[in-house]
């Protein structure tokens, strides 16, 4: 049907059916901002009723010795306690000498083996910063804390593009190959923040195999996401320390996980596996900073978590209470969103987030408008280096933390921020 303004056929085209649309949403926005919403989704943070799941770790003790006799109250363990590797080892598919439990959180452990490079370099190699201007290859959108170490210590940054099955290998053979000064890539191989790729087994067996012009090249394989399925279906892929052996590189990746979004997210384990020269690397290099970690919180984790089939018991669990809330959101997308014109969002089989995408200049306007209508997301460019999307499209979406009721009704706000600030900038 023909607009009877302007005869074009098109009538969101014209002036006046641009008019309309923008009222109405503007009236559908502005009674939403009556709800008087006040919900903080920057971080993709566990729910209370996940957190709830581990409440034992709180129950007492019945006693503080490890397997070994190690009494965990006391100094020592600087790689962790034999349990804990162990399980970390099943969990990650390595041996349990190739693992390091140190820490809280695995993000602390990427930035010191980051420092480490820096300082004291790889093994047989000059520290990095003795090397000139260092780069890292950072497929986005990616997780805004891995480019905030980089930019922290001043480590440059260079855009890769992601797709479904992982970032673009063709450009980071062609960049890694030809020149020495990038010396390492960000990954997160499986449900990647915030879009939730899963590499390919291609991808995987390229990385571990590309002919790299720096000899101290590095993955860091942020496993993060490894256990936190949200369907049905199991996903696995190569192991990228077999796959980096196999390849003749067995010192190109450092492999991370915790329990962070397992058990508490503030009170957990961290662990780090790599090559066995990797790991005297580490040992050789931690051993100044720390006389031993948390042991006492290691031993109740194991004590737990026991093994990797009740770990995948509690994942399921977790599973349970998480899918509703990205139905919840995909379903609000889907009745708002699905008719207008550029604007995407991915469907994680696993992970924390969402990525929403926007036409081309519409994120930040977006965030802005949710921010007034009482919700608070991730900055819109967090996902890429400095902070600056190019094109000012992604939005990332964590539906964890608000209740199952509260979600649904952020999804529909953040959609009508969205619709609102897309015909905002339309020429009427």
């Amino acid at each position: 049907m023909s607009c009877p303004e302007c005869h074009s056929g098109r009538p969101r085209a014209c002036a006046s059916s641009l008019r309309e649309l923008m009222t109405s949403t503007q009236s559908l926005y502005d009674a939403f901002k009556e709800r008087k919403l006040k919900l903080d989704m920057s971080r993709g943070k566990p729910a209370p009723e996940q957190l709830d799941l581990s409440n034992e770790l709180m129950a007492p003790l019945d006693n503080y010795l490890a397997a070994d006799g190690t009494d965990t109250r006391n100094y020592g363990g600087g790689v962790g306690l034999p349990e804990a590797r162990a399980l970390f080892a099943e969990l990650l598919a390595v041996p349990a000498a190739q693992v390091v439990v140190d820490s809280s959180a695995s993000l602390s452990l990427m930035h010191d083996v980051i420092v480490y490079h820096l300082l004291n370099g790889a093994p047989d190699h000059a520290p990095w910063l003795e090397q000139g201007q260092v780069s890292f290859l950072c497929p986005v959108p990616g997780y805004d804390r891995h480019f905030s170490i980089c930019e922290k210590r001043g480590i440059k940054m260079i855009n890769i593009p992601m797709g479904e099955d992982g970032p673009d290998m063709d450009l980071v053979e062609k960049l890694v190959a030809a020149d020495a000064r990038i010396k390492g890539m960000w990954c997160v191989p499986k449900y990647s923040n915030p879009g939730g790729a899963v590499y390919s087994d291609s991808v995987v067996r390229r990385l571990a195999a590309m002919k790299t012009a720096a000899p101290d090249f590095r993955l860091l394989w942020d496993d993060a996401y490894r256990f936190h399925h949200l369907g049905e279906e199991r996903i696995a892929i190569p192991e990228i320390l077999d796959e980096c052996a196999k390849a003749g590189h067995p010192d190109r990746a450092f492999v991370f996980a915790s329990t962070s979004k397992v058990t508490w997210a503030g009170s957990g384990m961290a662990a780090l596996a790599a090559s066995p020269a990797n790991i005297a690397w580490w040992t050789a290099n931690a051993g100044i900073r720390s006389i031993g970690p948390d042991k006492v919180n290691q031993l109740r984790h194991v004590r737990f978590l026991k093994n990797a089939a009740n770990v995948a018991a509690l994942m399921e669990r977790h599973r349970q209470l998480l899918k509703p809330k990205f139905d919840a959101v995909l379903d609000q997308f889907s009745k708002w969103l699905s008719e207008v014109e550029g604007v995407s969002w991915t469907i994680p089989q696993g992970g924390y987030f969402i990525d929403l995408v926007t036409p081309e200049g519409q994120a930040r306007r977006t965030v802005t408008l949710a921010k007034e209508a009482g919700i608070i997301l991730t900055p819109a460019g967090a996902a890429f280096p400095y902070g600056r999307d190019p094109l000012d499209r992604h939005i990332r979406i964590a539906p964890s933390f608000p209740s199952l009721a509260e979600i649904g009704v952020a999804a529909e706000g953040i959609a009508l921020a969205l619709r609102l600030a897309i015909e905002e900038s339309q020429d009427l």
